[in-house]
């Protein structure tokens, strides 16, 4: 990876401005990435500078802030239509007035301590095991609990434990964990977002399913079908309706490959058949500004598959889709 010192260098013998998206990192006085040669650091209101979500801040080169200010409101160029009110950008600049006031380190300390009261809970499983991290680096800067455990031995995997809390009342956000023994599952915890007596929340939780697992997904049947081929989809949104997309599949045993075409662009396609039931994913990055995750679930009957589509952040949806060959 080259450093910013180097991008810059690179950038400046040609004229061009280099701009460090710093959305997730600690806000730095004097700023690291400025004095590393960066013309611009852009950071998102709502991370770590606990301010508005829907605003952020730009520093830099005065002529360049000041292009941008010209494309915000109430100049009536081309970017009005997504402007910053004024509300956020009172709470922009409340939010940096906050940062240099707060206490840090005993915000660290806090989040520790939270972390350390839900791994000592957890602890009273046998078997259970428990590492606190400490943060590295700018972006991110949080502790992280680390919990693990034979999955063999207490019945349950991390991934089973994230899904079901994610579902349940209250709903918990959580991450599952892996490690280098392929027999220890587990799940990492952050305190970033909590609010104090969270942490109990989620022990209770944690410790609950750990005692007394849910069930485990039904593990694949063999196929019963074949789902080669050309599928011509029809998508139901909830404002809309889209038959542009296309399934190209070939089946290998209950391995599905092939290709997703959608309204813009083509991807690689991957999947199982399980019984009747077939599963195809796809995932477009950030190629061209944002990124496009489908999971398409369904049962298929003949020439016809239909079930339900998961878009990750950008919700679900139904579909149908046809053979054509």
């Amino acid at each position: 990876m080259i450093d910013t010192k180097t991008v810059a260098e690179i950038a400046h013998a040609a004229d061009v401005p280099v701009l460090v998206d710093a959305a997730a990192e600690i806000l730095t006085i004097p700023n690291v990435h400025l004095e590393r040669g960066a013309d611009l650091v852009a950071y998102s209101g709502g991370k770590c500078l606990r301010g508005p979500q829907s605003a952020g801040m730009l520093l830099g080169r005065e002529d360049l802030v000041r292009a941008a200010w010209v494309h915000s409101a109430p100049h009536h160029g081309w970017a009005r239509g997504f402007k910053v009110g004024k509300e956020e950008a009172m709470g922009m600049l409340a939010a940096v007035e906050m940062w240099v006031q707060r206490d840090h380190d005993a915000e660290y300390a806090t989040w520790t301590s939270w972390l350390k009261n839900i791994a000592r809970r957890v602890s009273v499983v046998d078997g259970v095991s428990t590492k606190i991290v400490q943060p590295e680096g700018l972006s991110n800067r949080t502790p992280t609990l680390t919990i693990l455990w034979n999955a063999e031995k207490l019945g349950v995997k991390g991934r089973t434990i994230v899904d079901t809390l994610w579902n349940g009342e209250p709903r918990i956000a959580i991450n599952a964990a892996s490690s280098s023994d392929p027999a220890q599952s587990g799940v990492s915890i952050t305190p970033y977002m909590l609010e104090p007596g969270d942490a109990k929340t989620i022990a209770d939780e944690v410790v609950k399913l750990l005692k007394n697992p849910p069930s485990a997904p039904e593990p694949p049947k063999p196929p019963t079908v074949d789902a080669s081929g050309t599928w011509a989809l029809e998508i139901t949104y909830a404002a809309g309706k889209s038959t542009t997309h296309q399934l190209k599949l070939s089946q290998d045993g209950a391995k599905l490959t092939g290709t997703h075409s959608g309204d813009f662009v083509s991807r690689p396609a991957t999947g199982t058949v399980s019984g009747a039931e077939v599963t195809v994913r796809s995932f477009y990055g950030e190629e061209h500004g944002d990124s496009l995750d489908f999971t398409f679930t369904g049962t298929l009957d003949g020439d016809r598959i239909s079930g339900e589509l998961s878009m990750a952040e950008y919700l679900g949806a139904s579909w149908t889709a046809t053979r054509k060959s």
